[in-house]
């Protein structure tokens, strides 16, 4: 007669006992089964585990989403490169001021009106721009507005896009065509015009009121505002898309047999599992907002003086390019680093959460 025990846990023993016929000779057998397998499985790893062990091993990602969070840190400590370094701040005008370069008094501004150029010390690291303001200290605040902008964008994009998806893909038919044409329309203008347009009628009207809210037109929310609404319809569609699969799956219509309402399978159910698109979507639509803010501010429609930004940086820049072109390249090259950055980021994530993507995992 012959019984056997199974194991009790991962990397147990399994013991076989052998009874020969009636006798009261026992012999005991151990042996040791799949202790590799069982320890590997003991160690498994959950999905978004994997998924980070897999970003770790995309370097060239990882590598550009460090440039972008240093990137990101430089602007923030903005008031401390003022304050402790340049002793000046962002809209301070020197123009009949005067800086020692090499041992010679050189003017901030020129008699012909050249600002000077890169003294590459603590005042006017950068150089000037025509009015005799710090290039330097201009340039991080201006990318503090700029990425302060765009992540205000990017969470307006995001909670309008995932609510607005979310209620056409799952509740459909008349509510679903009607929020859809909705997106169409504002789909159907070019981002930029569209911008420009709502842009400029709320700077000549001088901001927004709407009841007890009342912004004004040189505050930051206005461009952040009118960029996150120009966005949602890139976001809303493919969640719209996505939550139309979601709702004919089998584990939703096992929470309807539950008797679980609509709002509490939309949110307990298929919110949970678009998850993964917006972990992908947010770092393009932050992306895709800053370009748009600089854009903006480029054709006056964005930021408004006397407030920086890489964008207003530029366009006064222009004018002086062949004399002082570092007054386009600096804000040029860290809007392109930035957004480069953040993007490269983002494909890196997108790999990661793809489980057809190619990636080395090592060892």
């Amino acid at each position: 007669m012959t019984s056997a025990h199974p194991p009790e846990g991962a990397g147990s023993q399994t013991s076989l006992l052998l009874r020969e016929g009636g006798s009261n000779t026992e012999k005991t057998a151990t042996v040791v089964v799949g202790a590799r397998a069982e320890q590997g499985a003991s160690t498994g790893n959950g999905p978004y585990r994997l998924v980070l062990r897999r970003l770790r091993h995309n370097h060239v990602a990882l590598g550009f989403g460090g440039l972008f969070l240093f990137i990101l840190t430089l602007c923030l400590l903005a008031p401390v490169y003022a304050r402790y370094v340049a002793h000046v701040g962002p809209n301070t005008n020197d123009v009949t001021g005067t800086v020692r370069v090499g041992g010679h008094t050189e003017n901030v501004v020129s008699l012909t009106g050249i600002p000077i150029g890169p003294t590459w010390h603590a005042r006017f690291f950068l150089g000037a721009d025509q009015n005799g303001r710090d290039v330097a200290v201009r340039l991080l605040y201006g990318g503090r507005t700029s990425l302060e902008i765009g992540f205000m964008a990017a969470a307006i994009t995001i909670v309008g896009g995932v609510a607005i998806g979310l209620v056409a893909g799952f509740y459909r038919g008349v509510t679903d065509s009607v929020l859809s044409r909705a997106l169409d329309v504002i789909w159907a203008y070019p981002a930029v015009l569209l911008g420009v347009a709502i842009g400029t009628s709320v700077a000549v009207g001088g901001g927004i009121t709407i009841g007890p809210l009342d912004i004004k037109g040189n505050s930051l929310a206005i461009p952040a505002l009118i960029i996150g609404l120009v966005y949602i319809p890139y976001m809303a569609k493919p969640i719209r898309g996505q939550v139309l699969a979601l709702r004919e799956k089998e584990f939703v219509d096992a929470a309807r047999c539950l008797g679980c309402s609509s709002w509490r399978i939309v949110l307990s159910e298929i919110l949970p599992n678009l998850s993964s698109t917006v972990i992908v979507f947010a770092p393009l639509i932050i992306a895709g907002a800053i370009l748009l803010e600089a854009s903006l501010s480029f054709l006056g429609a964005g930021v408004q003086p006397p407030n920086a930004s890489w964008g207003t940086m530029i366009q006064e820049g222009l004018p002086l390019l062949p004399s002082s072109p570092q007054l386009v390249l600096a804000p040029a090259v860290a809007l392109v680093l930035a957004v480069l950055g953040i993007n490269v980021f983002a494909e890196g994530v997108r790999d990661a959460l793809d489980p057809r993507a190619r990636i080395s995992l090592g060892r």
